[in-house]
């Protein structure tokens, strides 16, 4: 009889910090990194949109292990860098997945499209965590229920980003699956697109190689 595999719980450990803050620690976990804002020092203008930010707007604090607690404020003059980055960082996390499911290039632009149409609506938050994030085959789906319905691809993508957005326990990973599920329409289609991809990825004609064994 197979064992079955028990997840681990996690253990935390309360550290009380220099400032007199009690942090909790993940595991083994030395550092735990987080984005300060003082509202008090961000103005922005609805009318002209221009963001006025004064000194000490934004910092991050880093709070380790051994006690200690360092806050660094994001100098003004580079505001614009760390926002860069740390958009870089947003939408390449989008595209990590499990190794024994990659993304393809198709996948990806998937993910980052998904991504900006939520920040594009200030939905910080959403994408991985709410159940989204690059979802393998998800090209594949798409193309599916486009050529299912005969709709265009920016209406198949709002579409499901209504259904996602209208039940909040549905994640992005059991919607795209429920379309391939096997003798549904959509997913009779993706077993034939995956086949003609693995075909052509073939490196050699395995009906031929049959007849040199």
């Amino acid at each position: 009889m197979a064992e079955t595999a028990v997840k681990s719980k996690t253990e935390y450990t309360e550290i009380l910090m220099e400032d007199g803050r009690k942090v909790q620690f993940a595991g083994k976990r030395k550092v735990i990194k987080e984005t300060l804002i003082d509202e008090s020092k961000v103005e922005i203008d609805e009318a002209s949109g221009i963001l006025q930010l004064q000194h000490g707007a934004i910092s991050i604090r880093m709070d380790y292990r051994n006690g200690v607690t360092r806050t660094y404020i994001e100098p003004l003059s580079l505001i614009t860098k760390f926002a860069g980055h740390g958009g870089e960082q947003k939408y390449g996390d989008e595209l990590a997945t499990m190794a024994d499911k990659p993304l393809s290039e198709d996948d990806m632009v998937i993910a980052t499209d998904d991504l900006d149409a939520q920040i594009q609506q200030g939905k910080w938050g959403a994408g991985r965590a709410a159940g989204g994030g690059g979802v393998s085959g998800a090209s594949l789906v798409v193309q599916a229920i486009m050529e299912a319905t005969g709709k265009d691809v920016t209406t198949v993508k709002a579409y499901l980003q209504r259904k996602l957005d209208g039940d909040k326990d549905l994640t992005r990973p059991a919607l795209y699956n429920s379309f391939r599920v096997a003798g549904t329409k959509t997913g009779i289609i993706i077993a034939r697109l995956e086949a003609e991809k693995n075909a052509k990825s073939a490196k050699v004609d395995a009906d031929a190689e049959l007849a040199s064994i």
